[in-house]
């Protein structure tokens, strides 16, 4: 069986990654619209950008209106921007939010209709180019050609895709995530975690992401702890950027499964930061999935030498499982009552959620069959 596998066109990876890329980005154009958030224009990063730009003689403007994850209303107004701006390519730098929202922009300049009119469809046309610079390492979105945009009036996370939202450039700079607080270190490390271990479980896999994947656990199990507790670490924060573009890669050319696809309804409803409510459902969803492949989770757990080879595969399966509510716990990643969600509420949501995840498709590829009570049963479980 043959499998295709892309990546983006161009990576620039490692410490000052950026200041090797001048030549590379003059060839998109003269005009740069820069999308951002607040959060990465206070942190002094965003300065850092500019100032090469100017050096550089290209001229730019900033888009910093990527307040949350990013919704159909921020698309709207990055494309008025953009246009208005004359810009000629997209620079998008920041966490998951603004990259996320630099695809969509990018893509959106150019085709009809709103953003909502292509879930479901390729997105496809002459983009102009598209440079994305992560500043946290966890969602990956630097390597895939996904993204996942809120749709206000129905209140549902939309995964839109298509190969050429694929970045010409990807630049990884793991100096740049130094300065990432605790918390979001936390939530982005448990997506990339997540995205490792559902394309490695999934129906999709096939052995060039299963090589990427088990690299991305290995390191992520190692130094998630490390970069949690001392964000100043850079061996840690350098192999966690690399576990991150793995982890990417991983679920561009596999896919995501049945985490993801609980977790995108409980951010939509509830607000909760994407890599928060994929480490809130990590545990009980791969509990549920894990006798559909004992053999994968049991090589995990030996791959991250919790259990040795000779450890049969249920018994080590779950010492993987184990492992993964440790490395939680560690990262104090918070339950649905310790983050402040109503249990009303909640339950008053559940079927909606349920209906959903089993819509967006991602549960579809896991190891088993998940129906819509399955979902509705875990997320139960998680009060």
């Amino acid at each position: 069986m043959a499998y295709q596998f892309t990546v983006p066109s161009r990576c620039m990876f490692g410490s000052g990654a950026l200041d090797q890329c001048e030549m590379t980005i003059k060839e998109y154009g003269k005009k740069a619209f820069i999308v951002t958030g607040k959060v990465v224009t206070k942190s002094g990063i965003l300065k850092k950008l500019t100032d090469r730009l100017d050096t550089w003689g290209i001229e730019y403007e900033v888009f910093n209106e990527i307040i949350g994850e990013p919704t159909d209303e921020m698309i709207v107004e990055g494309v008025k921007a953009y246009k208005k701006a004359g810009c000629d390519f997209t620079i998008g730098i920041g966490g998951g939010s603004p990259l996320d929202s630099a695809k969509a922009i990018m893509a959106m300049t150019v085709l009809d209709g709103e953003i909502a009119d292509y879930i479901g469809k390729e997105l496809e046309g002459e983009f102009p180019p598209l440079v994305l610079i992560p500043t946290t390492a966890g969602t990956g979105s630097e390597t895939t050609k996904f993204t996942v945009v809120t749709d206000t009036k129905k209140d549902i996370k939309m995964l839109l895709k298509g190969e050429k939202l694929l970045p010409t450039l990807a630049v990884v700079d793991y100096e740049l995530t130094i300065s990432a607080p605790k918390g979001v270190t936390a939530a982005t490390g448990m997506d990339a975690l997540t995205h490792a271990v559902e394309a490695y479980t999934s129906r999709k896999a096939n052995p060039l992401t299963d090589m990427y994947a088990l690299s991305a656990i290995k390191r992520i199990f190692k130094y998630l702890p490390k970069a949690y507790k001392d964000g100043e670490n850079k061996k840690a924060r350098e192999e966690m950027a690399l576990a991150a573009f793995e982890a990417g890669v991983c679920i561009n050319n596999s896919s995501v499964t049945i985490v993801h696809g609980m977790s995108r309804p409980i951010g939509a409803l509830f607000h909760v930061p994407h890599g928060i409510s994929n480490a809130m459902l990590i545990k009980e969803c791969l509990t549920f999935a894990v006798d559909g492949c004992y053999e994968k989770f049991a090589n995990i757990a030996r791959k991250i030498g919790v259990v040795g080879t000779e450890t049969a595969d249920e018994v080590a399966a779950n010492a993987f499982l184990e492992a993964l509510e440790r490395l939680c716990e560690t990262c104090e990643i918070p339950t649905l009552k310790q983050y402040g969600i109503d249990k009303e509420k909640f339950d008053s949501l559940v079927d909606k959620m349920a209906t959903d995840a089993i819509d967006s498709g991602s549960p579809g590829n896991t190891v088993k069959e998940v129906t819509k009570d399955d979902v509705i049963k875990i997320y139960q479980k998680l009060w």
